[in-house]
């Protein structure tokens, strides 16, 4: 079977997407992981960095899923939103 350049090209958008959001799923897991120390000063760099990057994408999700008795769930969901998309990746035609 015989690949044309545009197949070509699009599985290495397809694998470059996939690595960006394996990326930022790594972020995501340090953002999730300092959120347990209150004495960090998310002001300040590089902890500000970090919350620009993260902040609106698990904003989607806050407001899906409101903290319950003081404890944030909507990471989770968003972890599995990402994963689901690296799943179906591999499935987009070109």
């Amino acid at each position: 079977m015989e690949y044309s350049p545009l197949q070509s090209a699009g599985s290495i958008l397809i694998r470059g997407v996939a690595q960006f959001i394996q990326i930022y799923l790594i972020l995501l897991f340090i953002r999730v992981l300092l959120s347990w120390f209150p004495n960090i000063d998310w002001s300040k760099a590089p902890f500000s960095i970090l919350s620009q990057l993260t902040d609106p994408y698990l904003n989607l999700f806050r407001s899906l899923i409101p903290p319950l008795g003081g404890i944030d769930f909507s990471p989770i969901l968003a972890f599995l939103a990402l994963q689901l998309l690296v799943q179906l990746l591999p499935a987009v035609p070109f």
